[in-house]
């Protein structure tokens, strides 16, 4: 069974950058898939950026594009999130994801995804 551990978050500036890690302990599959949420205060948890443990395809939420970039290490099997550009309105929980069962539904939701870590606080503030 995976567990996920969420690592590297804290207070930042505005425009500065965060890398956030998501430490998978257990055998991981090509056919999974791993993904960042976020949730604000008093908001519902948003998607952010996913893709296959395998590689290839990259997902983000449109506010997420060309700041944010997810990426995974296999030697590592750790799954990563680099925030570049950093606002205020970025400042929740962040969550890592994973799909152990390949479930059929969109990577954009969170009932894709039967594993959660425990998530990591990122402030954005001056």
């Amino acid at each position: 069974q995976v567990q996920l551990v969420e690592s590297g978050g804290g207070l930042v500036q505005p425009g500065g950058s965060l890398r956030l890690s998501c430490a998978a302990s257990g055998r991981m599959f090509s056919r999974y898939v791993m993904a960042w949420f976020r949730q604000a205060p008093g908001k519902e948890r948003e998607f952010v950026a996913a893709m296959p443990w395998s590689g290839g395809s990259t997902y983000y939420q449109d506010s997420a594009k060309g700041r944010f970039t997810i990426s995974r290490d296999n030697a590592k099997n750790t799954v990563y999130l680099q925030m570049n550009s950093l606002k205020p309105e970025d400042t929740a929980i962040y969550y890592c994801a994973a799909d152990t069962v390949y479930s059929g539904r969109s990577y954009y939701t969170p009932e894709k995804y039967n594993t959660w870590g425990q998530g990591t606080q990122v402030t954005v503030s001056s």
